[in-house]
Order: C-alpha cells, then structure tokens, then sequence
C-alpha cells in the first residue's frame, strides 16, 4: 500500500511541474572582442557611442548591435516580437562618455528615454537615439547637444520608418 501512495504522490509532482515555467534569469552581458554588430558585421569596438543587445528567447548569447539606432530598427522592422525576446538592453549613456559606455551600465531599452533628432551620429554616420536611463539626463543632453526626448515605442518607429540600415553595412 504505501509503494502505490509514493507512485501517486511522485506521478503528482511530475503533473504539477509539467505547467511550471522557468524563472527567465536573462541579464545583459557584456561585449568581448569577439563580439560583432548585428547589420555591419564589424567589432562592436571599432565603433563609439551607445550599443544594444537583443536575447531572443532559448538564446544563451545576444544579437549585438553596433547602435541603439540599429537595434531598435532591428526590433521594430524584423521577424521577431516582444514575447520573443528574453531581453533587450541599451547602453546608458548617463553613465561613461561617448567614446566609451561605462561597463555594466545597461538599461532595458523599453524602460530608457531617448533623444532622437540630436546631431549625434551612429558610428556609421546615421541619426543615433541616446539612450538614458534616468529622463533628467536626457533633457540635459537635449538642453546641451539638441534633439527630443521619446520613449521606446516613438524611438522605434521613428528610426525605423527614417533610415533602416542594409545588411551590407552601409548604414
């Protein structure tokens, strides 16, 4: 008798997991020398300004992008939604220079303000939206070099629909 209860009780606990999901622990990571963008297919480190990182879900390494402007161009006009990406960060440019993000200093591109219409450029030479993870660093940006704040969903559409870059390079 006790045998059939630990069958029950196991044949139980195999039932209740099989409608668990995982804890999704994605994080964003940081580029290597190894690491290359996305679209120009060049050393992330050949180029300055702020960077992205796209993980699409069941991925153990991100898509990189030499450019805010490219991920979210990336985001908005590709095969891929929302639900299909584990993670999505952007260089905050509040912290470290242009030449150089500071390390670590990550933020979740939905969560980050932009300026867009500034005349900073990608290291390509097209429009780049800066990145900021705290809204009072970017309208002192904008005060400072030009442009407007948005949020993520007008940064997209907006760099998607003004110059999406070519899988050639030449953005």
């Amino acid at each position: 008798m006790n045998v059939v209860r630990l069958l029950c009780i196991c044949a139980m606990c195999v039932l209740a997991a099989c409608g668990q999901e995982t804890v999704n622990s994605a994080a964003p990571r940081e580029p290597d020398k190894t690491s290359v963008g996305f679209f120009c297919r060049m050393g992330l480190s050949e180029h300055k300004g702020p960077k992205g990182q796209i993980l699409p879900k069941g991925w153990t390494e991100p898509l990189w992008f030499s450019s805010v402007r490219d991920a979210l161009t990336y985001a908005e006009t590709e095969v891929v939604s929302e639900n299909e990406m584990a993670g999505f960060w952007v260089n905050d440019m509040g912290r470290g220079t242009w030449d150089k993000p500071e390390p670590g200093a990550w933020v979740a591109a939905q969560d980050a303000w932009y300026v867009i219409d500034s005349p900073m450029t990608t290291g390509m030479g097209g429009a780049e939206a800066v990145p900021f993870k705290e809204r009072g660093e970017a309208e002192a940006f904008a005060a400072e070099k030009g442009g407007r704040i948005v949020g993520y969903a007008e940064a997209k559409s907006n760099l998607a629909s003004s110059e999406a870059p070519d899988n050639k390079g030449e953005t």
